[in-house]
């Protein structure tokens, strides 16, 4: 599998190239890009548009403002993209969408499998008890750009299929009694944190703590490994992690 690294110098990208490197999992890196290069070696490019070379996906750890570029790159191409970036715009969701009708898009707000079933049981406890309050605590590094975090919108979405009427409510910011419909989500950030998610749910009677914790960022770079291998022979699509899990299991 030759894979072109978008994002090569940031921390997951880092930790991606890493990975790849020790040989604990198929692959080479054959193009690694990131605008921050400020001296080129062999196999590192400024932009995606530098590299023609032969490719099989490309996983991407940049920034969202990347990925109208990246779409295009990789439909011209006709090359699977491995979107491990979150914080994109409805504009730039909608063209996500629109390219997964032609060449095959795995994206996640999280890249942990661990995420994945937290995530199934979550939407499944939200069923089992229709009537407990519901919040979402998450916690990451103080240098987190997005609030809350994109795993913490993927949680409350997979609540929600269990509770259509439920809608979001970030943070506690004025007087007020809590409602039923809403599921509560607060972020946390402290140096050092890698990455921490709860869902909690209390019906007066009984309280369900579900809890994920991120011990190192290898296992985002695992994730994305394992997701660029399962886009391998697939059809035009949008996959998300439930697909990869699925196929797991």
């Amino acid at each position: 599998m030759n894979i072109i690294l978008h994002g090569s110098t940031g921390q997951m990208g880092r930790a991606v190239d890493a990975l790849v490197a020790s040989g604990t999992v198929g692959g080479e890196i054959v193009a690694r890009v990131s605008p921050d290069y400020l001296e080129l070696s062999q196999g590192c490019y400024r932009s995606l548009s530098e590299y023609d070379g032969p490719a099989d996906v490309v996983i991407d750890f940049s920034h969202h403002s990347a990925t109208l570029s990246l779409l295009d790159y990789c439909l011209a191409r006709s090359l699977p993209i491995v979107l491990c970036t979150t914080g994109q715009t409805e504009e730039e969701k909608d063209a996500i969408c629109k390219a997964a009708e032609t060449i095959p898009i795995f994206r996640s707000a999280n890249m942990s499998l661990g995420v994945a079933l937290l995530a199934e049981l979550s939407r499944r406890a939200a069923s089992l008890f229709p009537d407990a309050d519901i919040e979402i605590v998450e916690t990451h590094h103080n240098r987190k750009l997005d609030v809350p975090s994109g795993t913490a919108l993927m949680l409350a979405d997979a609540i929600k299929e269990a509770r259509p009427q439920a809608k979001n409510l970030v943070g506690r910011h004025e007087n007020g009694k809590r409602t039923q419909e809403e599921i509560g989500i607060h972020s946390l950030r402290l140096a050092g944190e890698v990455g921490k998610h709860e869902v909690i749910l209390s019906n007066g009677k009984e309280t369900i703590t579900l809890t994920h914790k991120a011990e190192s960022r290898a296992l985002f770079a695992t994730g994305a490994l394992r997701a660029a291998l399962f886009l391998a022979g697939k059809p035009a699509g949008l996959y998300n992690m439930t697909d990869l899990l699925e196929e797991t299991l």
